[in-house]
């Protein structure tokens, strides 16, 4: 299907990739694997042909067709989700339109026995059975189920791509890819950023596909899923493993333990008959056998022990600055875009040296919370941050948003100031950027570099509130490692966006769940909070809210058929809704008295009184957390009363 021979790309003196061979077949899962740096974006974008190898060749036949999802995504913020998800058919389009201008031009003209009124009969004939062959009667229908297999509903074509997170932007250009239907396609970390929903449908289609598939991706189990073959780039070569991942980590184990043992016994026979040799060289009677020896040593086929690259950052955030003891506290904080509501009247307060993680689904506002807080976006409501706080902000898009037509040593030169300057060179090092890699153009990093990178711009100045959206996006697995442990070590308040279990894990002591355009606090760390949900994963949050509204759309829809009356039906939806009243004032109620509870505590030094009222704020908290478990469940089910009854009035008309 597709051949790499002899294939060599060089950047300056560096040798990414050094005589590398490997054929992709029909019905190929292949899985990219290697450290961040080694290759794995380059070589998807030589084989998509956006970069030109130094040395070798890909063959690629005529008909095949490659489509290629980069890390770094391009989605006009200026169109809708229809329209930037139907310029997959840009060539059907034009087709469409030249058969608009043949048809009108020929309505227009009267010459009907003119040599000029033929051609454009004939053209127009020919344009039209090529529109046909290509599938153009139905690509309106094809794109609107391809959104909605993605989880956009029917509202959500005509809405503004500006107004969609990263994931979002992420499904608009899988559509596009799938619409294409190409016989290679090409993933560069996929995963970054969809949550559960959308993972699973990827995992789904991706199996199923009846072309190749190479991907990059530094989730596991999504690899474990999705391919039957893993290359495993290192030190420029290319390493071929015949299966997933799992099983390809314990046979790279295996042939390295192999080729260890087989390379020290090789060595000893060597040096053996080395001893042999020297010993037996001047004596006549062993002559032949000297001989029968150096031959053998002449003809023996060395073994070499593969090198392995151990290289790590080394990553320590200098000491936070002291703040004041509330560092963030918002109350009744709504935000808006346009008639798309993501946060809605939310409060929450964060303290001094807490590490804490916003979780929840794509969309629901985690990233626009974050930028509410470093100042980026406008909101309605009441935001505090406290006295002394300097934010640094690693935004999710961090990378992209570096100057690429710069060097690394200008990147950081240009932010650099003061005395730090003179060790610019020692900080990019410590990230890995040593000898000619500074100078390396941001253009031709890779996304884990470009993350490194824009650690080092963090570093640059002391910070005591670090605000961090899915900083790990990127990271292979030893640099996230190294990442955690620095942040760890941090003295200062700490904000992460992540879906990351494992990162979490032993990080954060404060979970804020994001659900509904409401915030939920949990205390404790990210497994007391799995514990807490009943849940396996970060990522079954997501599952088990599509469950539970699936579950009473079900539910309502049945119930509907089955016993509700008319009568029944408006009675019962009238007692939902005082149940509904009734618990956002009780909210309201007891937000009110915990603030004024957290004011005295702030305000009463007397350790005493401090006590009983920190208890009586902690009951309190729990009898809230109860109360928003019950207005939710009031939200669901009056909303899908009143969905059933839309539906039974339609079907009525």
């Amino acid at each position: 299907m597709l051949s790499v021979q002899n294939l060599t790309v060089s950047f300056g003196s560096l040798d990414l990739l050094n005589d590398i061979s490997f054929l992709v077949n029909e019905q190929d899962r292949i899985g990219l694997t290697g450290k961040n740096g080694a290759g794995k974006t380059t070589l998807l974008k030589v084989i998509a042909g956006i970069l030109s190898p130094t040395k070798g060749r890909v063959d690629r036949p005529k008909e095949l067709t490659i489509g290629y999802l980069p890390q770094q995504m391009s989605v006009s913020d200026s169109t809708t989700v229809m329209n930037e998800t139907l310029t997959a058919f840009s060539g059907l389009i034009s087709l469409s339109e030249e058969i608009e201008r043949c048809s009108a031009e020929i309505a227009r003209r009267k010459d009907y026995h003119s040599r000029e009124y033929l051609e454009l009969c004939d053209r127009l004939s020919e344009t039209e059975e090529k529109y046909r062959i290509l599938g153009g009667g139905n690509y309106l229908a094809d794109t609107e189920l391809t959104l909605a297999g993605l989880g956009f509903e029917r509202k959500d074509f005509t809405r503004p791509t500006r107004e969609l997170s990263g994931g979002w932007r992420m499904r608009i250009e899988l559509a596009k890819l799938i619409l294409r239907k190409p016989s290679l396609i090409l993933l560069d970390e996929p995963t970054n950023h969809l949550d559960i929903e959308s993972i699973q449908w990827l995992e789904t289609f991706l199996s199923g596909y009846p072309g190749a598939v190479m991907l990059v991706s530094h989730d596991r189990a999504f690899l474990d899923n999705v391919t039957n073959r893993t290359l495993e780039i290192s030190l420029g070569k290319i390493y071929d493993y015949k299966v997933p991942w799992s099983e390809y980590v314990i046979l790279r184990e295996e042939r390295r333990t192999q080729q260890i043992a087989s390379f020290r016994n090789q060595q000893k026979m060597i040096e053996d008959t080395e001893r042999f040799i020297e010993r037996f060289r001047y004596k006549a009677t062993k002559a032949i056998q000297v001989q029968s020896k150096i031959k053998q040593l002449d003809k023996l086929e060395r073994i070499e022990v593969d090198e392995e690259d151990n290289s790590v950052m080394n990553l320590r955030f200098p000491p936070a600055p002291r703040s004041g003891t509330v560092v963030v506290e918002a109350r009744n904080l709504s935000k808006s875009f346009g008639i798309h509501h993501v946060l809605n009247k939310v409060s929450i307060v964060i303290t001094r040296g807490e590490k804490v993680a916003f979780v929840g689904r794509n969309g629901e506002g985690k990233t626009t919370f974050s930028r509410v807080i470093t100042g980026e976006l406008d909101y309605e409501g009441s935001l505090k941050i406290g006295h002394n706080v300097k934010i640094g902000y690693f935004a999710q898009n961090q990378d992209e948003l570096l100057d690429e037509s710069i060097t690394v040593l200008e990147t950081i030169d240009n932010v650099a100031k003061g005395d730090i300057r003179t060790k610019i060179r020692d900080m990019l090092g410590a990230f890995l950027f040593g000898g000619d890699d500074v100078d390396k153009k941001v253009k031709v990093l890779s996304g884990g570099e470009r993350s490194r990178l824009a650690l080092v711009k963090l570093l640059l100045e002391p910070c005591n509130l670090l605000v961090l959206d899915e900083p790990t996006n990127h990271l292979d697995m030893r640099s996230k490692d190294i990442l955690k442990q620095a942040l760890m070590s941090y003295d200062g308040t700490l904000i992460v966006v992540s879906h990351d279990r494992d990162f979490l894990d032993g990080l954060v002591t404060k979970v804020f769940e994001f659900r509904h355009n409401r915030i939920r606090e949990h205390l404790g760390g990210i497994y007391d909070f799995l514990r807490n949900k009943k849940i396996a994963s970060l990522r079954e949050i997501e599952r088990k809210d599509r469950a539970k509204v699936d579950a009473v759309k079900e539910d309502a829809s049945s119930n509907k058929q089955k016993y509700l009356e008319k009568k029944e039906y408006e009675r019962s939806l009238r007692k939902l809704r005082r149940k509904l009243e009734d618990s956002e004032k009780r909210i309201g109620e007891m937000e009110a008295e915990l603030s004024e509870i957290y004011k005295k505590l702030m305000d009463n030094p007397d350790p005493a009184d401090s006590e009983a009222l920190y208890l009586k704020h902690e009951e309190l908290k729990k009898e809230l957390d109860e109360e928003m478990n019950n207005w939710t469940d009031y939200s669901y089910e009056v909303e899908e009363f009143e969905k059933t009854s839309d539906e039974d009035e339609i079907s009525e008309n």
